[in-house]
């Protein structure tokens, strides 16, 4: 994967084209399609096993679902979110069917999607401890799909795509929180979706880039480029946001990475004009595709409210239904204030609250679930069962060192990847730093949309460390050819070393806004440039994989299984299995953790 591994180039050597700018832009992904999908849904039949095992129990209500999974029944039986009868916790679960509403509307702190889906699993299981928690179980298991496929087109390799789903599979802290029917394994999902769906467009727009490049269907702007899976990013970052306000910080940093994207991908292609055709040809359409179908989603989760009487300061409804939209909005507006209100002055102390910057090192997990049940792990004199909402150590402690080298990787080498995974982790973590400075109540779990950027911190860094394949190997990468920071070509570029330091974010290194533009038909000439600096040299030997390569994959291999072990390790306190006191004792590494 690394960029830097590449046989130097012989100073003889001539320099020439590369055989394609579709090649240089957007590279074809190696290996077998069909056994990259086969290892994905085997790492996904893993985290499914793991989430969905003994999923009921224990047969309580943990921690938040005393909210939420009262809130999406009530969702269900009136469209928006019911105050319930004191007491109702313990008659949901003596009986689904207990009648538990109280009387009026309730006031809500977070939009309704996330809920909707918890709804969907009670409307299907009914309201029991699996129902509120089937839909968390489904979307965590689905996100370990999703991260194995974006992995995989990230970095070039079905291996570290697979390595990426199973760490998150194997996170503690994502499986508590896929276990428990609370809201932030929602927003995990759809930020990860959403980011997805960016990264695959920015692929696939590339590609029609080059093509239309080499057709000659361009001006002195580029072409127009229709981005069709931003769409979809919109939909997705829209029903995170639906689900917790917090999406909309990745809206604004997504927003402006892809931005970034479009104007490195037109200066790389060599069109004469690439800030204004950036500006004009796609940033606007990114903003409806982003910001205005993220809104138009956000709203629509709120529909129950809107047509529905009676919500938390709707009252009476018009009798035209294709008014109701227009009626609410004023209503939905001061609503959005008075929750506004709520969360700015939420600093009531809690024993397990914790501040960001103590997030990353796990400082102070969450107690979603704690008994003591009497004679129940054989002769031990006092047992121990609880739910501990903690991320993997090794994992995090591990991440953490990741993400400072993704940092330096994208400072020196301006690897867009590095940008992106820093941009994604950055962009869930310091935007929780004004809120801690004004005290508000906060927990680790808020920093369940973090752990895929983190993961893929680890798996880059990984890529790296391994470096890239030998020569005989099909479709021989490093670091998705053409996909560095300075774009360079797959095996036809000169080593990362030779090559001046590029800007961030893909955006070519050379300076000059007049860069000659490729054309197909124009004949070969070897001292021809195009794109960034122009500089091409015949194909050099890719290194055979050597001393480096069974290093560095000895050293992923060994980082896998210590995650593993660690993870089997700390499942008895994440899943409340009953172990004696001893036991769950030995698994307090810190006074803190208790």
């Amino acid at each position: 994967m690394s960029t830097t591994d590449l046989a130097p180039v012989p100073a003889t050597a001539s320099r020439r084209r590369p055989p394609a700018l579709r090649e240089w832009l957007a590279p074809a992904i190696p290996g077998s399609p069909l056994l990259s999908w086969l290892g994905a849904l085997l790492v996904t039949a893993l985290a499914g096993y793991l989430r969905f095992d003994r999923l009921g129990t224990p047969k309580a209500v943990v921690f938040d679902e005393t909210y939420y999974a009262k809130d999406a029944l009530a969702l269900l039986r009136f469209g928006w979110e019911h105050n319930t009868v004191e007491g109702a916790d313990k008659m949901l679960i003596a009986d689904p069917d207990a009648r538990i509403w109280g009387s009026g509307p309730a006031f809500v702190a977070h939009p309704p999607f996330g809920k909707w889906m918890i709804a969907i699993g009670e409307w299907v299981f009914g309201a029991t401890p699996f129902g509120w928690r089937f839909m968390p179980a489904l979307v965590g298991t689905l996100s370990v799909l999703i991260l194995c496929r974006l992995a995989r087109r990230m970095t070039g390799s079905t291996l570290l795509g697979c390595a990426a789903g199973l760490l998150l599979a194997l996170d503690g802290l994502a499986f508590v929180t896929s276990r428990a029917a609370l809201l932030d394994v929602f927003v995990m999902f759809w930020v990860l979706a959403g980011f997805a769906c960016l990264v695959n467009d920015r692929d696939r727009s590339r590609r029609v880039l080059a093509e239309r490049i080499e057709q000659g269907r361009t001006s002195v702007y580029g072409p127009f480029l229709a981005h069709g899976w931003r769409w979809g990013a919109g939909v997705c970052l829209g029903l995170a946001c639906a689900t917790k306000w917090t999406g909309v910080f990745y809206v604004a940093a997504f927003g402006l990475m892809t931005v970034l994207w479009d104007y490195g991908a037109r200066r790389a292609a060599g069109v004469r004009a690439p800030l204004q055709g950036t500006m004009v040809l796609e940033a606007v359409p990114a903003f409806v595709q982003i910001v205005v179908v993220g809104l138009v989603a956000y709203l629509a989760t709120w529909w129950g409210w809107i047509f529905r009487p009676g919500g938390w300061g709707r009252g009476e409804v018009s009798g035209n239904p294709l008014w109701r939209p227009f009626e609410a909005m004023p209503k939905l507006w001061h609503y959005h204030a008075e929750m506004l209100g709520f969360h700015t002055g939420l600093d009531a102390k809690h024993p397990y609250q914790s501040w960001p910057w103590e997030w990353p090192i796990l400082r102070r997990p969450v107690a979603f679930f704690y008994t003591e049940p009497k004679d129940a792990c054989g002769g031990a004199a006092r047992c121990s069962r609880e739910i501990l909402g903690i991320g993997t150590p090794a994992l995090w402690w591990g991440a953490l060192v990741a993400l400072v080298v993704v940092a330096f990787i994208w400072l020196i080498l301006r690897d867009w990847r590095a940008g992106a995974i820093l941009l994604g982790f950055l962009a869930g973590w310091l935007t929780w730093f004004p809120s801690a400075f004004a005290d508000r109540t906060m927990f680790l779990f808020y920093a369940t949309p973090l752990i895929p950027f983190m993961v893929l911190a680890v798996v880059l860094v990984l890529g790296y460390l391994i470096g890239p394949a030998p020569a005989s190997a099909a479709g021989a990468h490093a670091a998705r050819p053409g996909e560095s920071g300075h774009d360079a070509g797959p095996a036809t570029a000169r080593p990362a070393s030779d090559l001046p330091p590029p800007p961030p974010w893909g955006a070519p290194a050379d300076p000059s806004p007049a860069l000659t533009p490729y054309d197909r038909h124009t004949p070969h000439d070897e001292h021809t440039p195009y794109g960034e600096d122009g500089a091409y040299a015949p194909p050099p030997p890719v290194q055979a994989a050597g001393a480096r390569r069974l290093i560095g994959a000895a050293a992923a291999g060994a980082f896998l299984l210590v995650v593993l072990a660690n993870f089997a390790y700390f499942h008895p306190i994440l899943s409340a299995q009953t172990i004696p006191y001893e036991d769950w004792q030995a698994r307090m590494w810190f006074d803190r953790w208790v």
